[in-house]
């Protein structure tokens, strides 16, 4: 019988053989997942899971028992070591096993502390899976002192959960602001104002010199010789695609494992999706870190391995959630030249709208649904809006559709 095998079970690996299935596709079907457990969703990790507000059950993105009952082989604590392309199987510990076509879900992997400078340290902490998230989680208790390296996203919402616990919170960001990588220095503000008044301190422009300790972290220099009293760290200084076994079945790379339109490798039994994947997007190549885009183009790979012919175009948007404020994005603000900032209509509520010239790119929307659902209908729709219009509160958003 013919065989798919999907090495990652994550958002995309569970994502594409539920959409085999859901088409009728009546292949044998392997899922292969390096975690004891069954495919579950990532993002509450870092905030309802790691405060005990969510069960490790409440995570999963299926019932346990979906697999079987749809004759999908959920093979959970397996690693696969190798692709053979030529003789088109994959290595586990205990084998091999064979397939006719392969799709590489496997994801993307923190970027850890280097051990020279401390990294290995006991109560250092990485937010990836629910194994990390289970070790560190007794660590938040009221009073102890967090340090964040990292101001991206994963580094705001662990100092927000910190910070909600009661903890005594610094984060410290070596770039210029936090934030920088991924938007506009008005969101940045926006949130490094919101930390700042519910007590989190944040450095920027600063960079961690090493962490001290004799077995568990202790301290911190900084990169100005300042030194931090801690009682653990969380590590949140970006991830990198997981593309080892790409790479070494000689599958081209390029910012990810690098797929056509179609969501097909190099080679033309290997296929990909999620964010171990860089794929054409308005004549160039991105790769996108959300659970959407996993979701959507994994589908897409479904029913491309199913002969559907469909051409992945994405529709990239994202959240936060921090403290009170769910942050809503639509777009990407890549080459940006302005920014337009509309007051919404609830205290606090904001949004960010990236131009390059007259053409809008992206919205970032704090706690302004209205803004972000227009605003993704326009990128969506290859749609602009009027600057002036968007900036005048009065304007009645819809108007602008």
């Amino acid at each position: 019988m013919h065989h798919i095998v999907v090495v990652g079970a994550g958002q995309a690996g569970a994502s594409l053989v539920a959409k085999l299935r859901a088409e009728g596709c009546d292949s044998r079907i392997t899922l292969i997942g390096n975690e004891a457990a069954p495919p579950y969703q990532r993002p509450p990790l870092s905030k309802k899971y790691l405060i005990g507000e969510t069960t490790r059950e409440q995570l999963y993105l299926r019932p346990p028992d979906f697999y079987e009952a749809n004759e999908i082989a959920l093979l959970t604590g397996r690693h696969v070591s190798a692709i053979d392309p030529a003789n088109r199987t994959v290595t586990l510990e205990d084998g091999t096993l064979g397939y006719d076509q392969l799709v590489l879900t496997t994801g993307s992997e923190p970027r850890r502390l280097p051990a020279a400078i401390g990294g290995d340290l006991d109560g250092v902490y990485l937010v990836r899976d629910l194994a990390h998230v289970d070790d560190m989680a007794p660590e938040f208790a009221e009073g102890r002192k967090a340090l964040i390296v990292g101001g991206g996203y994963i580094g705001l919402e662990a100092a927000a959960v910190a910070a909600t616990r009661g903890l005594d919170v610094t984060l410290v960001e070596m770039a210029d602001r936090i934030l920088q990588r991924v938007a506009a220095p008005e969101t940045s503000d926006y949130f490094r104002d919101l930390h700042t008044a519910r007590g989190v301190r944040i450095i920027e422009g600063v960079g961690l010199e090493r962490l001290t300790g004799e077995t568990r972290v202790s301290g911190a220099v900084l990169a100005d010789s300042s030194v931090l009293d801690v009682d653990f760290v969380v590590v949140g200084v970006g991830i990198a695609p997981t593309t080892r076994l790409a790479e070494e079945a000689g599958l081209a790379i390029d910012n990810g494992i690098k797929v056509d339109a179609f969501g097909r490798t190099s080679d033309p039994h290997i296929w990909a999706a999620g964010d171990c994947t860089s794929f054409p997007y308005r004549g160039g190549r991105i790769r996108v870190e959300s659970v959407p885009n996993a979701i959507h183009q994994a589908e897409c790979v479904a029913g491309n391995l199913m002969g559907a012919g469909q051409a992945y175009i994405a529709k990239p948007w994202f959240w936060s959630d921090q403290f009170t404020v769910k942050l809503q994005i639509a777009g990407l603000g890549m080459g940006y030249d302005r920014v337009v900032t509309r007051k919404g209509r609830r205290e606090g509520a904001c949004s960010h709208w990236y131009y390059r010239g007259d053409q809008l790119l992206a919205v970032d929307a704090m706690n302004d649904p209205a803004a972000y659902m227009v605003g993704k209908r326009l990128i969506e729709a290859g749609k602009t809006a009027d600057p002036a219009l968007v900036a005048d509160d009065t304007t009645d958003l819809k108007s602008l559709v």
